[in-house]
């Protein structure tokens, strides 16, 4: 493999681009018209312009972005996450022109992408999956309030084919829960192009966990230890950190042997996360969904095991790599991520598009990653994830990681948008959060008293 096509854009295919650098191997950016001259073309071997701004015009066509890879000469297809990573056509089409595929099969793609059918195989496989309901089309609603009661409330509406928390509703009642199916339906369709739903049971008190891991293609694999996920909005994370706090070892190990049994299952090639919901008063675990694709977080990962999860899909795809026993994998210390956007926390986070007039990121802060796709001057665009940039710090322990995380987000300057970097800091410094203390509500229930923080009208729980 001497040339990949990179199909993506922003900080992933940076990402993805420095990993084949580092390989050797040279890289391909497409772009739309937003993204003319961006950092991502700027590092690329080759930028190819593929469409108009709007995703569903340049890189959600599979025919615009393997002919920009066909047209010059790539060996392989990276997908990175989100657009069409996990879609089979744009697999297949790329298998079917010559590029190699670098992530899993399209069995285990379309497998894991349904989640009504994942549901199925992580029973066969005997993993514990919370109470669903059969899968609704818009066409066939007639069974909707008899699921609804099987299921019980509270509950979540979610979109069949899709992830990342797009359209995702909680329902307490039988009132409205119609009017949110239809609506649910209506964004799945445009998201993913799937417009199924299902019903799944709502844990109140939920912690996010899940464990990476990384198959072999021959139905065996390693497991690179867990993630903790619950710190999100709008049922997205925004923090991620491993080890998981206060997570029992005996609740993880299972987990953990779950999450193998369902990747070995599906022969899985490359790497891939086996999501769960963990509930925070009986440690009872379920599975949520697979992800067959590489994480926004998984830096975190890459942080405490030392492994380069991106080589490692290239080099698997190029059939290069070296096998690792589980063994041989170690944990070491501690990891924390904070996603910096582009977006109002005062305002439910609304998104706040513009020019970064000033972008100075953090010098000399040992034990910090950046990862990002933009440089000062750059537009975050308003047709796309408003993600500035993703800091990971590392420590001996998650207390020296929190301080590495809070020197770095003390030193950010930006300029020209509003941005979430205060709003991290003072979410990082609660006592609660400090203490481990941390499930899927958090955010939510303690917003109030972060904005306050983040606003400097309160300093050590003293109103100033």
């Amino acid at each position: 493999m001497k040339r990949i096509l990179v199909a993506n854009r922003g900080e992933i295919a940076c990402r993805i681009i420095k990993a084949a650098h580092g390989l050797g191997i040279e890289a391909i950016a497409v772009y739309s018209d937003a993204d003319k001259g961006s950092k991502h073309c700027e590092m690329a071997d080759i930028a190819v312009p593929i469409g108009p701004a709007p995703a569903v015009k340049s890189y959600l066509v599979v025919q615009a972005v393997l002919d920009a890879g066909a047209a010059n000469g790539a060996d392989g297809v990276h997908p990175g996450y989100g657009f069409l990573s996990e879609n089979t056509e744009f697999a297949r089409a790329a298998e079917e022109r010559g590029m190699t595929w670098i992530g899993p099969s399209t069995t285990s793609i379309e497998n894991m992408g349904d989640k009504n059918r994942a549901r199925t195989i992580a029973e066969q496989c005997g993993v514990p999956v919370l109470p669903g309901s059969i899968r609704f089309s818009p066409d066939d609603l007639s069974k909707l309030e008899q699921e609804a009661e099987r299921v019980g409330f509270p509950l979540l509406v979610k979109a069949s084919g899709g992830g990342g928390g797009i359209g995702m509703k909680r329902v307490d009642s039988m009132d409205g829960l119609r009017t949110t199916v239809t609506t649910t339906q209506q964004l799945a369709s445009k998201a993913f192009n799937d417009a199924g739903v299902y019903l799944e049971r709502y844990v109140p008190r939920a912690r996010h966990i899940e464990i990476q891991v990384f198959g072999y293609g021959d139905g065996t694999a390693v497991h690179l230890f867990e993630r903790e996920c619950s710190i999100q909005r709008r049922f997205q994370k925004i923090v991620e950190e491993s080890p998981a706090p206060g997570l029992p070892a005996d609740v993880l190990e299972r987990m953990e042997s779950a999450a193998m049994a369902l990747t070995e299952s599906q022969r899985y090639s490359g790497a891939g996360t086996v999501e769960f919901i963990v509930d925070a008063d009986t440690n009872e675990f379920f599975f949520l969904e697979m992800n067959t694709r590489i994480q926004v977080e998984h830096g975190v990962t890459e942080a405490i095991t030392g492994w380069d999860l991106v080589q490692a899909q290239i080099l698997l795809a190029a059939g290069r790599l070296k096998r690792l026993e589980q063994g041989a994998i170690r944990r070491r210390g501690a990891a924390v991520e904070c996603r910096l956007y582009a977006e109002n926390p005062a305002k439910n986070f609304m998104p706040s598009p513009g020019k970064l007039a000033m972008f100075a990121l953090p010098e000399a802060v040992n034990g910090l990653r950046i990862d990002t796709g933009v440089r000062a001057g750059d537009a975050i665009s308003p047709f796309y994830d408003p993600m500035i940039a993703k800091l990971i710090s590392s420590g001996s322990d998650r207390t020296q990681a929190l301080e590495v995380m809070a020197a770095a987000l003390a030193q950010l300057q930006i300029d020209g948008i509003k941005h979430n970097g205060e709003f991290l800091a003072a979410l990082i410094q609660h006592p609660e959060f400090v203490a481990g203390r941390v499930d899927t509500g958090f955010v939510q229930r303690e917003i109030t008293r972060l904005l306050s923080i983040a606003n400097g009208s309160v300093h050590d729980g003293v109103s100033v």
